[in-house]
């Protein structure tokens, strides 16, 4: 009995570690110079980029991701479905051609049959049902149905009703498809893939959807939009969304299908009547979606779950038909230029699309500013970091605070340790980022790349007890007067109170 317990709390840890939330991108092809198989792969690795969503099955590219452990979903192109809708041996041979063929070497984890079926293509709608199964009866055939999951990605604009999300049903039309589906999806394990576009939700909405809202920025509390049913708060779309999502479900009673979105992103550069698809949008956009997830802050309705979703797109896709918009929502240009660099302080070198490969270390945000100074005073001190341009009159002194001394003093060590991840942690109060903190004439070493050369020395652990007569006067100095500035906010704090 206890072995049999051991196992079964063994074999929960799995599924919770297989459930870690992650970031994935999709990858479009209707480039006019699409880069070689070969070369998106190197840019996939180069980007630590480990799950990928394809809107086909391109046998180049399944080669191409062999090996690599990147796990790879693969799509049953729209106008594929009605063969494979009314055939059986057309959805086997469609199985083995691109599935088993390929798998394990290449690590196909998920299969979209069709996209948006429900909305873009109605009249195929009827055998979407029928594609599905035959897809997943393939699968069993050749025992991977547990390895590879089926499913539909579905747009969002089939939720009616979506705010307040506890309101939320799906269009009653479609019921006769959808109800089909999430028996399919309830009986395998398999999950709702849903494409959520907070950038349409808020151009359509006619200034009602603030652009904040829309963006995931910081909103107080007095903005936030509260379900009045629930009285749950949501300070973003993309969570109101992913939980109408759960609340239309529940209305049909499935309450234990997990929500996946395939497709979210911002475009970042449009025509005068697209005036929000900007660079500084869509890198806000997309950099805020992503600390999201990796954040596990979850939605207001399931917290700490968060909801694994793939970025669109890889490439700006420069023969996409329609408005300006719908060419520029790629992270990278076909050459695999960044069109921005995305801000993802704490996230490490994760989709940290900066081919530079430069990464900063930084205070985190919302650190104890004591221990941010104590950090500070040990660099200067035992670290043996050079501090002398935080000086009166240097060029990194000004901004005159805690946190930006603080984050010349943290980079300068972690570049010293050769930037290794134990060397930006100063008890916690550290942390990665891509985004380059210099400003004017303050030039932080990070941003000296690959020039930047540093002697070997035994670097001082910030927990040994170091002498006081080790800090430099330099160092002494900076000590005296951020405690200096630390006291004064402390009394004008006292005062205001």
């Amino acid at each position: 009995m206890a072995l049999h317990f051991l196992l079964l709390l063994f074999a929960v840890s799995l599924v919770a570690a297989d459930e870690e939330p992650f970031i994935g991108v999709n990858i479009g092809t209707e480039l006019s110079d699409m880069p070689h198989p070969t070369q998106v792969v190197a840019l996939l690795k180069a980007q630590q980029i480990k799950h990928v969503r394809l809107y086909d099955a391109d046998q180049a590219m399944l080669v191409a991701l062999a090996k690599t452990g990147i796990q790879v979903v693969i799509t049953v192109p729209n106008e594929e479905l009605l063969a494979i809708g009314q055939s059986n041996a057309s959805a086997a041979n469609w199985v083995s051609r691109n599935v088993v063929a390929h798998y394990p070497a290449t690590n196909i984890t998920a299969i979209c049959v069709g996209s948006e079926v429900l909305t873009a293509l109605p009249n195929v709608a009827k055998v979407l049902v029928n594609a599905i199964k035959y897809i997943h009866s393939a699968l069993v055939a050749s025992n991977l149905d547990r390895q590879v999951k089926v499913s539909t990605p579905l747009s969002s604009s089939i939720i009616l009703d979506s705010f307040p999300p506890s309101q939320a049903f799906f269009n009653r039309s479609l019921n006769s498809v959808l109800v089909p589906i999430l028996d399919f999806l309830q009986s395998t394990d398999s999950y709702l893939m849903l494409n959520i576009y907070p950038y349409y939700d808020y151009m359509q909405s006619n200034g009602v959807i603030p652009l904040d809202y829309a963006l995931f920025k910081p909103l107080p509390p007095n903005k936030e939009a509260v379900d009045s049913n629930t009285l749950l708060h949501y300070s973003n779309v993309f969570d109101a969304m992913v939980d109408a999502a759960y609340f239309a479900m529940a209305f049909l009673n499935y309450t234990n299908i997990p929500v996946v979105v395939t497709e979210s992103g911002w475009p970042s550069k449009g025509a005068s009547n697209e005036p929000d698809a900007t660079i500084d949008n869509a890198n806000n956009y997309n950099s805020n979606l992503i600390k999201h997830v990796f954040n596990k802050t979850g939605t207001p309705k399931r917290p700490g779950i968060a909801v694994s979703t793939y970025i669109y797109e890889l490439y700006n896709e420069d023969m996409k038909s329609g408005p300006l918009s719908e060419k520029n929502w790629g992270l990278f240009d076909a050459n695999g230029v960044p069109i921005y660099i995305l801000h993802l302080t704490g996230s490490g070198a994760v989709l940290a699309n900066d081919t530079s490969n430069q990464t900063f270390c930084v205070a985190k945000d919302g650190a104890d500013p004591k221990m941010i100074q104590a950090a500070l005073d040990w660099a200067c001190g035992p670290g043996k970091v050079e501090c002398s341009p935080l000086l009166q009159g240097q060029p990194c002194y000004e901004p005159d605070n805690v946190i930006a001394h603080a984050n010349y003093a943290f980079d300068s060590y972690y570049n010293k340790m050769g930037k290794t991840p134990d060397a930006c942690d100063f008890k916690g109060v550290a942390t990665i980022t891509t985004s380059d903190p210099s400003h004017g004439s303050c030039i932080y070493p990070g941003s000296l790349g690959k020039n930047s050369t540093y002697g070997n020395f035994t670097a001082p652990s910030m927990n040994s007890s170091s002498d006081s007569s080790a800090y430099n006067i330099h160092s002494c100095e900076l000590r005296i007067r951020n405690l200096l500035m630390v006291t004064g906010f402390l009394i004008l704090g006292v005062i205001l109170l």
